[in-house]
C-alpha cells in the first residue's frame, strides 16, 4: 500500500479569523433579536415573530459554527484519525434543521392568521424592519470576509442573509398596513419569509448529506481523473477508485493501480506513485489520496467488483 501526500489547502482566512468574524456577527445579531421579541409582543406581528425565531436559528448558528472550527482545529488523535474536521459539516447539518423547524412552526401559524387576521401595529413592523436590514447588511458584510468555501460557514452566511431578504419582506408588509389597514400582510411577509428559509435548509442539508454520504465532490469528475491517471507512464489499469470530502475544501481519493510486473523488480514503483500524486495535484487540486500499486499478475487474486 503506497501512502499519498496529506498536504493542506489554504482557504485565504485564518480559522482564528473567522471566528472573530463571526463572534462579531452573534454579537449584533443577539441584541437585535432580544428588541425584535419585545416588538413582536407589543405590536402582535407574526412576521417580527418569525424574523425573530430565524434570529434565534441565526444565534445557534453562529454559535455552532464558532464550536466546530474549534472543533476541527483539534489534532487527530485515537480513534479520531481525521481529527474532528467534520464537525464543520454536521454544524452545517443542525443549520439546514433548524430552519426547517422553525419554518414548520411559523407556516402553521401564518395559514392560521390568514383565516383569521389579528390587530397588528403596522407602524412598529415598519420600523422594526428597516433597524433590522440595518443590522442583517453589517452581520452580512462581516461574514464576507470569511471563508466561504466552508460549508460551516456557508451556512451561518446563509442564516444571515436569508434574514436580510426577510426583513426587506417584512418591511413591505409593514408599509403595506400603514397605508391599506390589510392586516393580512403580516401573514403574506411570514410566509414568504417561510419559503426562504426552505429554500436555505434544502442547500444545507443537500451539500452537508453529500459530504456525510461519502459522496464525491461536486466538481471532481470520477472519469476524468481515470483517464488521466491510466496516462501514467507504467500503469495499465485504475479500479476502486472512491473519492470523498473530509470536510469543506478536503477531497480525498483512493484507488488500486495496476502497474507493469517489473516496475516493483527495478524499483520503480516511488517514482510511479510520485506520478500519480503529481497528476492529481496538478490536474484536479487533490492532495490527499492513498494508492494501492499492484502487479498485473495480482488482479486474478482479487476479488468483488471494481470499479
Amino acid at each position: 500500500m503506497a501512502g499519498g501526500a496529506r498536504g493542506g489547502h489554504g482557504h485565504g482566512v485564518p480559522a482564528d479569523a473567522d471566528v472573530r468574524l463571526l463572534l462579531v456577527a452573534l454579537s449584533a445579531i443577539a441584541l437585535f433579536m432580544a428588541g425584535e421579541v419585545a416588538a413582536a409582543a407589543l405590536s402582535g406581528s407574526l412576521v417580527l415573530l418569525a424574523d425573530a425565531g430565524h434570529m434565534l436559528t441565526d444565534v445557534a448558528a453562529l454559535g455552532a459554527s464558532i464550536w466546530a472550527i474549534r472543533l476541527a482545529a483539534r489534532p487527530a488523535v485515537g480513534v479520531w484519525t481525521y481529527g474532528l474536521e467534520r464537525a464543520e459539516i454536521l454544524s452545517a447539518a443542525v443549520n439546514g434543521v433548524l430552519l426547517v423547524a422553525i419554518g414548520l412552526v411559523i407556516a402553521v401559524e401564518a395559514v392560521t392568521r390568514l383565516v383569521h387576521p389579528t390587530p397588528v401595529a403596522g407602524g412598529v413592523v415598519l420600523g422594526v424592519a428597516l433597524a433590522g436590514i440595518v443590522v442583517n447588511l453589517a452581520a452580512t458584510a462581516v461574514l464576507a470576509r470569511a471563508n466561504r468555501s466552508s460549508l460551516n460557514i456557508r451556512g451561518a452566511y446563509a442564516h444571515i442573509l436569508t434574514d436580510l431578504y426577510a426583513f426587506i419582506g417584512t418591511a413591505i408588509a409593514g408599509l403595506v398596513i400603514v397605508v391599506t389597514g390589510w392586516r393580512q400582510a403580516d401573514s403574506v411577509a411570514a410566509l414568504v419569509v417561510v419559503a426562504i428559509m426552505a429554500r436555505s435548509a434544502w442547500g444545507l442539508l443537500r451539500d452537508a448529506g453529500r459530504v456525510l454520504l461519502q459522496g464525491a465532490p461536486d466538481d471532481l469528475d470520477l472519469d476524468g481523473v481515470r483517464a488521466h491517471l491510466v496516462e501514467v507512464d507504467h500503469v495499465l489499469d485504475v479500479h476502486d477508485l472512491h473519492a470523498w470530502t473530509v470536510t469543506s475544501g478536503s477531497p480525498t481519493l483512493s484507488a488500486h493501480v495496476v502497474v507493469e510486473d517489473h516496475c516493483f523488480d527495478t524499483g520503480h514503483a516511488p517514482q510511479i506513485l510520485d506520478s500519480l500524486q503529481a497528476c492529481l495535484a496538478g490536474h484536479f487540486d487533490v492532495a490527499h489520496a492513498t494508492f494501492q500499486l499492484e502487479p498485473a499478475s495480482h488482479t486474478g487474486h482479487e476479488t468483488g467488483n471494481h470499479r
